[in-house]
This record gives C-alpha cells, sequence and structure tokens, in this order.
C-alpha cells in the first residue's frame, strides 16, 4: 500500500512552488509536478491527509489528457517512473503514481471557469440579481438547475485565500481579446466534451476550472483537469434540482467542518478516521466511475 504523503522534499532539486497539494520541482527542461494527500477547506490544510487522493487526482489528470487526445496540446511530458531523473530512484515509492513531469510554460494569469449548472456562489448571486458573475440568466431557475446553455465565467488567480471572479471584458483588458476569446472557446468545448462522456458513467460535471499557459504563441492546457479538485461531480442517479446532490469532493468534509465551532482559521481541527475515509471513498468512487 502507498504511503500517506503530506510533504516531499527531493535533495538536489530546487522546490520551485509548495501549494495547498502540490509540490513542484524544477528539473531543468520541464517541471516535476508531485500530489500529495494534503486537502484543504476554507483555505486552511487539514493536519490529516486523505489516503491516495493524490494519486488520484494525478491519474484522473492524466485520463483526461489522454481522452482530450491533445485538442487542445497539454502540458503532460509523462507519468512513467523510468522517466524520472535515475537519482531520484530512492523516492520512487513516494512518487509512484503521483507524479507529472510536465512542459515548463508561461502561464496565464486567468482561471477558466465553465458552469453548466446553478449551483454555489452563482446560485447566491442569482438569487440577488438574476445573474451569475453578471451574466444575465432566465428567470425561475432553482438550484441545481442545468442551465440554458455552459457559461465562462473567469477568474482572477489568488496566490492565497479565494480566486476572484472577473468580468469577460476584464479578462481582456488583461490578456488581450483575441487570446480571451480562444480561451473562452476552449474551455466551453473542453467542458462539453468532458461532460457528455461524463454522463455516460452516470456522472454530472455541474462546473470546473482549467488552467492554460502558452508553448510559444500556443496555448496549452495546464495544471490539473477536471479532478475533484477542479470540478464539481454529482452523481446522476442522487440528482434532482431544488436541491444540492451530494458530490465526490471535499464537500463532504466542508459539511463535516461546518457543524465545528471552529472559527475557520488556522490551526485546522484533527480529523475523524471517519470523515478521512468517507472523503476518501468519495474520490475513488468518482475515478472509478469515470475511468472503468
Amino acid at each position: 500500500m502507498n504511503p500517506v504523503v503530506l510533504k516531499l522534499d527531493l535533495p538536489g532539486y530546487r522546490k520551485v512552488a509548495s501549494g495547498k497539494v502540490r509540490e513542484i520541482f524544477d528539473l531543468g527542461a520541464s517541471f516535476l509536478f508531485v500530489a500529495t494527500d494534503r486537502i484543504s477547506a476554507f483555505d486552511c490544510i487539514m493536519p490529516q491527509g486523505i489516503p491516495g487522493k493524490g494519486r488520484i487526482l494525478t491519474q484522473l489528470s492524466r485520463f483526461w489528457f489522454e481522452y482530450l487526445a491533445d485538442q487542445p496540446p497539454n502540458h503532460l511530458i509523462s507519468t512513467e517512473l523510468s522517466d524520472l531523473p535515475a537519482d531520484l530512484a530512492p523516492f520512487h515509492e513516494q512518487l509512484d503514481g503521483r507524479f507529472m513531469i510536465v512542459q515548463k510554460l508561461e502561464m496565464i494569469p486567468v482561471e477558466c471557469v465553465v458552469r453548466g449548472y446553478l449551483v454555489g456562489s452563482g446560485f447566491k448571486e442569482y438569487q440577488a440579481q438574476g445573474s451569475v458573475c453578471g451574466l444575465k440568466l432566465p428567470a425561475g431557475l432553482k438550484l441545481a438547475d442545468r442551465l440554458p446553455e455552459p457559461i465562462f465565467t473567469p477568474a482572477a488567480k489568488a496566490q492565497s485565500g479565494h480566486d476572484e471572479n472577473i468580468a469577460f471584458e476584464t479578462m481582456v483588458e488583461r490578456i488581450g481579446q483575441a487570446r480571451a476569446e480562444a480561451l473562452r472557446a476552449l474551455s466551453l468545448d473542453i467542458y462539453q466534451r468532458a461532460a457528455k462522456y461524463a454522463l455516460t458513467r452516470g456522472v454530472i460535471i455541474a462546473d470546473t476550472k482549467f488552467e492554460f499557459g502558452l508553448w510559444g504563441s500556443t496555448l496549452v492546457l495546464a495544471d490539473e483537469v477536471l479532478t475533484p479538485d477542479s470540478s464539481r461531480y454529482w452523481p446522476v442517479d442522487a440528482y434532482r434540482a431544488g436541491a444540492n446532490p451530494p458530490s465526490f469532493d471535499k464537500q463532504y468534509l466542508r459539511d463535516y467542518l461546518e457543524g465545528l465551532s471552529w472559527d475557520k482559521t488556522p490551526p485546522a481541527p484533527n480529523l475523524p478516521d471517519d470523515i478521512v475515509a468517507g472523503t476518501a471513498k468519495r474520490y475513488q468512487e468518482c475515478f472509478s466511475l469515470l475511468t472503468s
């Protein structure tokens, strides 16, 4: 059984970044992305990891990169242990199944969010203003309703805390009209292709976010893609408009934390074994439904 990995250092390799989940190392011509088993909620990293989570995120990203068939191009080079530098052999047990060797890109500082269903912060805005991220929607929609068509709602990437929703016009100001329109079209296309496939496996992709970078002038799909950390997944058989469906992500953990007296500031509380196990089960079930 693979060990739970909460932190990783690789002697001789500079750690470029350490996020809520990923450790990124410089391999020279490429980057090494390592998905740990850390999990965060309300912008706080929990003391306990979720067994297998990093491997599921990595393997699901690999699945989707392959499913999308390089349309658009993506940054994945390899997930094979044999392609790692030889001096990383002592770390194979920790790295196995949870790493990606990826292209170095010039990252675009915008999160490309696509929403296919009315839920979360989007539903709250709709209730107050009849819109989602400034986009007007038909009257009379209920919680978790499928939208008439998917909508593109970009966000500004934040170094810490929540990303900030921005208008498409603001995105245009920051990266230019042609590039913004290209990213919107790419994001909507990827979402619709993935959502159509997921439905055949009994899974709804309610919303998701993508990141892109530039390889020269070519737009490249980067980071993770369509994982339970970057997407809201629902089981088709439990979906009912008008109510929040159960989800294959950390909503189960958030619901537990909401019932505590914790003020949502560090340090985060210790998690009971059943909450850890229940969260792990949901990630695994999502992976199995989509890939088996």
